[in-house]
């Protein structure tokens, strides 16, 4: 019996005695042979990493306006196992009816739909612990997100439970505070994230930066670890770009645009605004445009996101005198005196040219073949006195048939490439040519600016945020292609064309007090290769003041609806508005001529003193008092924001040249704990306001602030427009109400919610006797 207890106790220790050597050679295995192995997939248990998201970079004007910036966003996810459970133990509750008719409510998406989400299970059978919202709940804005946080927190004091199974997950989007403003330039970013056209695309590697990330040890809750270790990169946010557009002048130009295109009705229509001596776009309009807000509204007219201006081309019709002009007065070949026979031209081996008065006007001068738009005159000038050869290399000179080099995707170069002779002739006119509105631009800027063609530019400088590198866009001559004398001449020609109250085709763009040349184009449109009778693209362009030319500036209107419109009655009067606004905002003064002083004393009425404008002065610093002294010994009426001291910031910005019936806002404070009252302010006004809060402003309507909406933050509003403002309403009164901290109750529902190319080439003119349609 002993010794069996013996052998038992022998073999019990022996086999205690293999588990431990197991053991120690199992944790020699793990702890040594593989302890690298082991020692990540633990780290791998107790380790996370978060991702640290980046700024992309903003878009402003050449005045610092905001154009496009990165805005917070909510997306909405649900838990069909947190509903559902819920939903089982307290049947009564009818989460999951609630939760669809609410969202629905909110976001508009089916209530069916909702339910499939919240039914959602994975393949094994269980509900899903989290399910996305899309496309409606994906990326809502702020004031969106609230109202579902109202509805989340009514459960939670319905069930008493913090999880009801309703997630708000914070994001970004990219936003543009003035909505369809420049839509073709600044293209969009989709809610994917993805920049998909415009400059947001071309310059996406300079804007969208680089991700980070944080890695850190957690326990058992997730709960970091207060002596574990933490590894970052951190993001690196985009570069900012600053463009050479004016967001005022590319607002005057959007307005006119618009009021033209609703009366017209016609295919598309362009416009551009550059400064003629550094070629910087000041605005650049293509119309149907598209909000990128929400660029998925436009999704059926793919015409709303292509910008004409670079990607579309046209034969110019009369415009495209001014260089023939400039060519004949370069060879010294153009006398304004010498008298020809207008009415109809020979061509060898052609059919004639004819000017768009059958018969002509009988023997005239060539200046007022100019003033009245005669063909006959323009071939007479290019085609005979100049010769082929000559005339083709100004055309090329002038940077026809070339891509100009703007920063914008999509250029096309346009055609000239003349064949026949009747191509040369009819290209002295306008026909037999296509080229694009920005050639045109840069072509007669050169003959404005004494002579150089330039490169255009819309990028004004590119900055690095992080490194405060900055690379800044210089003006680039191409070439010189005429002298100063000849582009003083060719001005003074073209400022007859638009002073002439009787025959010049371009008095409709006349401006008293300003010197503007230009020149009317009304050009008939090639349909599957012939010139069509009923189809016409009219345009004007030209540029003020003619001693000092600051903006040069193309209107077109493709395919108006009325077919009696030419580019002296469509184009002009379009042309008139915006450069009169743009030259005034620019500071250029009026000096109004004594015929129409004289007018004016004839008729019994005081002389009209000319707008007054002046350089804005640097307050920032100041006392609020010494700032309004200050602006009020240059004329400016400034308005005061806040209960500060000091003013803290300005706008517009020091250096600003504007009227003096603007006002100057001055802020006093950095935030103003609310958005103040802004009703009876114009929209300019308010937009101005909204950038000096720092606010992103959406509008709906037109005319004057009746209402407004502003998130608790003050992050973001929507504004109302009525025709009229409200009784009683001043920009003083509104700033009373701001620097008492008041706001106005506005009831809900107050604010807004948040083309092919025309001519493939040149038709083969050789047996069509069709004259250009003239102006």
């Amino acid at each position: 019996m002993t010794k069996r207890i013996k052998l038992r106790t022998l073999l019990a220790g022996g086999v205690i005695t293999l588990l431990f050597l197991a053991l120690w050679g199992r944790i020699y295995w793990v702890q040594v042979a593989h302890a690298e192995f082991w020692a990540e997939q633990a780290r791998n248990t107790w380790v996370t990493t978060k991702k640290l998201v980046q700024d992309r970079g903003t878009i402003t004007d050449r005045t610092g306006t905001v154009l496009a910036s990165d805005a917070a966003a909510y997306t909405l996810a649900l838990s069909p196992k947190v509903i559902h459970q819920l939903d089982a133990g307290n049947p009564e509750w009818k989460l999951i009816d609630q939760i669809a008719s609410k969202v629905n409510n909110i976001l508009g998406k089916p209530e069916a739909d909702l339910r499939k989400i919240m039914d959602a299970k994975t393949d094994k059978g269980v509900y899903y612990v989290q399910r996305e919202v899309q496309p409606e709940g994906w990326k809502m804005d702020k004031e969106v997100a609230d109202r579902l946080t109202a509805f989340r927190d009514q459960l939670r004091s319905l069930t008493g439970k913090k999880d009801v199974g309703i997630y708000l997950i914070e994001d970004k989007k990219r936003y543009y505070p003035n909505g369809s403003l420049a839509s073709q330039i600044l293209g969009y970013v989709s809610k994917e994230g993805a920049a998909k056209m415009g400059l947001e695309k071309t310059l996406d590697e300079q804007l969208k930066g680089e991700e980070g990330s944080i890695t850190y040890e957690k326990d058992g809750k997730r709960t970091q670890l207060a002596d574990g270790e933490i590894e970052a990169k951190q993001a690196v946010d985009g570069k900012n770009v600053t463009l050479t557009i004016d967001r005022d002048i590319q607002y005057y130009m959007e307005q006119a645009m618009k009021t033209a295109y609703e009366q017209y009705h016609p295919l598309s229509m362009t416009a551009i605004a550059a400064d003629p001596k550094t070629m910087d776009i000041l605005g650049m309009v293509s119309l149907p445009d598209f909000d990128p807000n929400n660029y998925w509204d436009y999704a059926k007219d793919q015409s709303a996101f292509k910008n004409n201006a670079v990607q579309s081309i046209y034969e110019p019709g009369s415009t495209f005198k001014i260089m023939t002009l400039a060519a004949a007065v370069q060879e010294g070949l153009f006398n304004p005196n010498d008298k020809y026979m207008s009415g109809s031209v020979a061509i060898p081996k052609s059919k004639p040219v004819n000017d768009i008065k059958r018969g002509g006007w009988g023997e005239i001068t060539y200046l007022e073949g100019l003033k009245r738009s005669s063909n006959v005159a323009f071939v007479k000038l290019g085609y005979e006195k100049l010769g082929k050869d000559k005339f083709k290399q100004y055309i090329d000179n002038f940077g026809f048939g070339q891509k100009t080099g703007i920063e914008l995707a999509g250029e096309i170069a346009g055609t000239t490439q003349l064949t026949w002779e009747r191509d040369y002739a009819a290209a002295t006119f306008g026909q037999a040519v296509s080229v694009t509105p920005i050639q045109q631009v840069a072509a007669v800027a050169a003959v404005a600016n004494g002579g150089k063609l330039m490169t255009p530019h819309i990028i004004k400088s590119i900055s690095d945020p992080n490194t405060g590198e900055k690379v800044v866009t210089e003006p680039k001559v191409v070439r010189q292609v005429i002298s100063e004398q000849t582009s003083k001449k060719v001005g003074e020609y073209l400022e007859q064309v638009v002073s002439d109250k009787v025959i010049g085709t371009g008095r409709n763009a006349y401006i008293d007090g300003y010197r503007i040349a230009g020149k009317t184009g009304t050009a008939q449109k090639v349909i599957n290769g012939v010139y069509a009778e009923d189809k016409f693209v009219v345009s004007f362009i030209g540029y003020a003041p003619v001693e000092d030319p600051k903006i040069v500036l193309y209107v077109l209107v493709d395919e108006p609806e009325d077919k009696t419109l030419g580019g002296g009655s469509g184009a002009a009067p379009i042309f008139k508005e915006i450069m009169q606004k743009s030259l005034l905002h620019l500071g250029v003064l009026p000096n109004p001529s004594k015929d129409s002083e004289e007018a004016k004393k004839k008729d019994g009425e005081a002389a009209t003193p000319a707008p007054v404008t002046a350089k804005v002065i640097d307050v920032k610093g100041m006392t609020a008092s010494q700032a309004k002294s200050k602006l009020g010994n240059s004329g400016f009426d400034a308005i005061v924001l806040g209960k500060g001291d000091k003013v803290v910031s300005q706008l517009p910005n020091a250096g600003a040249v504007l009227p003096t019936s603007q006002h100057v806002y001055l802020m006093t404070e950095k935030t103003l704990g609310s958005v103040p009252s802004m009703k009876g302010l114009s929209l300019r006004d308010a937009l101005d306001m909204c950038s000096l809060l720092g606010a992103s402003c959406t509008a709906s309507g037109q005319g004057y602030v009746s209402g407004q909406q502003a998130t608790r933050d003050g992050t973001k509003l929507s504004i109302a427009l009525a025709l009229a403002p409200p009784a009683g309403t001043t920009v003083q009164s509104v700033a009373a109400k701001a620097s008492a901290g008041e706001q106005d109750q506005v009831e809900a529902g107050d604010g807004g919610d948040g083309a092919a190319d025309v001519n493939d080439g040149a038709a083969d003119v050789d047996n069509s006797a069709v004259a250009d349609a003239g102006d």
